[in-house]
Parts: C-alpha cells; structure tokens; sequence
C-alpha cells in the first residue's frame, strides 16, 4: 500500500480549498493543474489594499510623529497602485486569466507582494504608535488591517501559496473583509 507523502498530502487539500473559492477554478488535466483567476476578484483585493492604506494614512496623517509610518504605508501604497494599473490595464474587459501563464503570474505576483508590503507597513505604524493615537484610532487602524490581512490570505489560498486559514479572535470572512474596506 502506498502512503501519501505531506506534501502530496497539503497540496491536495490546497488544490480542493481552492476548487471550493468562487474566484477561481482549478483543472488537471495530463498531470498539469491549471488555476484560473477571476479578474474582477483580483481588481478587489488590490483596490481593497489601496482602501486600507488610505484610511489609515488619513487616521496618521494628523499625527507628526507618525510620519515615517505615513511615508512607508504611502510608498506600499504607491506601489500597489502601479501594480494594480499594470494588471487593470493588461486585463481590459478579459473575466478570467490563467494563473499559470508566466505574465499573468508576474502580475498578479506582483499585486499580492504590494499588498503583503503594505500590511507590513500598517502593522508597523499600529505597533509603533504607541501612547500617539487614541483608543478608538487604534481599534478603527486594527480593523483595517485585519480586514487586508484577512484579503491577503484569501488571495495566497487562491493562488496555492497557503490556506485561507486565519486564526484569532480578529478573523473576518472576505465578504466582511471587503465591507470593511469600501469594496462591494
């Protein structure tokens, strides 16, 4: 009797968890699995990451000594925008592209690491903020942030990079995600 290796094992069950997200499809076919992305899905999250980075640069800005964490979530942000442009406008009117064609994966690639960056730079500045911001700054700066650390592991799940698994007492569906972010 053959058993299944780990790996086999976790790529199998990522295989069917994204087979399960409505913003992909995932095929084999002769050995080769094949992962379709739905453009729009993929315009959300990255405008869902420019969302949260607006609203917490706006709950900074007032904040002089929170400058530096201002500069670093606007330069994420920055970035993810060009990223966004770049794929928006490859896609045009296009519903879905293949994952596994190597320009696309760039581009999408792209968008996640903008986004993985700017989450970074927004848990940096909540950390960092110390006694400078309120009670109730921090908690709406938190929300953001879980909300896009809640779009990023959907995103990596769809993609095969991980499961849509989020622990803690802050998780949120994408759906929630993407309310909390101004994205419908």
């Amino acid at each position: 009797m053959k058993s299944l290796s780990r790996r086999a094992l976790l790529r199998s069950s990522v295989l069917a968890g994204m087979a399960m997200l409505a913003a992909c499809t995932v095929t084999t076919t002769n050995g080769v699995t094949t992962i379709t992305l739905d453009v729009t899905k993929v315009k959300n999250y990255g405008q869902a990451g420019l969302n949260a980075a607006a609203t917490v640069t706006s709950f900074l800005s007032t904040f002089p000594a929170m400058a530096p964490y201002v500069l670093a979530i606007t330069a994420a942000e920055t970035a993810l925008s060009g990223a966004l442009s770049a794929f928006s406008s490859a896609a045009g009117s296009t519903l879905t592209i293949s994952y596994n064609d190597a320009s696309w994966k760039t581009r999408v690639d792209s968008i996640l690491t903008d986004l993985d960056t700017l989450a970074a730079a927004i848990e940096s500045a909540i950390a960092g903020s110390g006694s400078t911001l309120s009670t109730s700054v921090i908690a709406d700066a938190k929300t953001a942030y879980n909300a896009l650390a809640t779009i990023i592991s959907v995103f990596k799940a769809l993609l095969g990079v991980s499961s849509a698994v989020r622990n803690g007492p802050a998780s949120m569906t994408e759906a929630q995600a993407l309310a909390a972010l101004g994205v419908r």
